[in-house]
């Protein structure tokens, strides 16, 4: 399970927010859960300034990241791995809309 990998959502509300892509790092691996951030469905996702809410194209559904919901779970509830967000300019949005919400600026 590698950062920015994207699992379906095993929760409830996987009809409108259908992926989580892991955010830990994979040095932490051995810890028995995973930080995620919410992949909804862009057309149901609130308006949020395009860097806190980047958006993605994923098994071609249109999504946006929901900075302001990340959560852990644990990691034996999310299946294989669906897609990856790994290539260069979608970590880059993925990492600022982090660091837009973390920020002391």
């Amino acid at each position: 399970m590698a950062q920015f990998d994207v699992f379906r959502n095993p929760g409830r509300q996987s009809v409108t927010i259908p992926f989580l892509v892991v955010l830990q790092n994979k040095r932490f691996e051995r810890v028995s859960t995973r930080f995620v951030a919410p992949l909804a469905l862009r057309r149901s996702a609130a308006a949020e300034p395009h860097y806190l809410a980047p958006s993605f194209t994923v098994n071609g559904q249109d999504v946006v990241l929901d900075v302001f919901n990340l959560t852990a779970i644990p990691a034996r509830r999310l299946g294989p791995p669906v897609a990856s967000l790994a290539d260069e300019e979608s970590r880059v949005k993925l990492i600022r809309a982090i660091d837009e919400l973390i920020s002391q600026a």
